[in-house]
């Protein structure tokens, strides 16, 4: 089985095992939460899921909630207020601890509001996304304010990472996130602490948030990870 194929398999499960009638619910962003998404639309389309009420953590998301009929709030709304039940999301990278890397669509920012106020949070992700230690092969996003680029890539080197500004793909220039920010991808030559490293990188000043989803000065609740396998099978990890 592909990639691909792993990611459906754990994106169905989790939404499966996990989506309930009333919830209030986070759905992340990128190309392993789109099957988690569709899994729901699927569910809320069948009558299964009464009362959804859905916060979407992109531009992205939110196309794919009305394209499938499934209802959105922002997080501020009375539906909502500010707390949700659950987020379901994907990663970039999964240590053994379950701490993670994400932000590789470039949606950290709100990915991690939603992540940080829920009940309860969940992964789904291929096998591949297991690494044992974070930030060493897939680089830790870094969203900065367009005025810090130059003095937050200096901060980062001296904590001892390596710094690329991302660039837009078929778009000259940089990546704009959607809060008009702009993203430094960052690799680190040793293994560091991901609940330290980020706290240490958000209080660089500039710094809007990092892609270490490792609890920092808040207690990052789970997550639950459903990864699928090559097999066709597919593991619940639980710290």
């Amino acid at each position: 089985m592909d990639s691909q194929g792993m990611k459906e398999l754990a994106g169905v499960r989790a939404a499966d095992d996990l989506v309930k009638p009333g919830m209030k619910l986070g759905l992340g962003t990128g190309s392993t939460a789109l099957y988690v998404i569709r899994r729901v639309g699927a569910r809320y389309a069948a009558g299964e899921l009464k009362g959804l009420r859905v916060f979407a953590t992109s531009f992205q998301t939110e196309l794919e909630c009305e394209t499938l009929g499934i209802p959105h709030y922002a997080l501020n709304s009375p539906e909502l207020a500010g707390g949700l039940d659950l987020t379901i999301d994907g990663a970039d990278e999964i240590d053994p601890e379950q701490r993670l890397v994400k932000g590789g669509g470039g949606a950290l920012l709100i990915e991690k509001l939603a992540a940080y106020n829920s009940a309860s949070y969940a992964v789904v992700a291929d096998q591949g996304k297991l690494v044992s230690s974070l930030g060493l092969r897939f680089p830790v996003p870094v969203e900065v304010i367009p005025e810090a680029r130059n003095a937050a890539a200096g901060a980062l080197e001296k904590l001892g990472a390596s710094v690329k500004l991302r660039e837009a793909l078929r778009k000259a220039g940089p990546v704009i996130t959607e809060h008009g920010n702009l993203i430094l991808d960052i690799l680190f030559r040793e293994a560091v602490c991901p609940a330290e490293m980020e706290t240490r990188i958000n209080l660089i000043p500039g710094v809007v948030e990092n892609g270490f989803f490792a609890g920092g000065p808040l207690k990052l609740k789970g997550p639950l990870v459903y990864i699928g396998r090559e097999d066709g099978t597919v593991d619940r990890l639980w710290r």
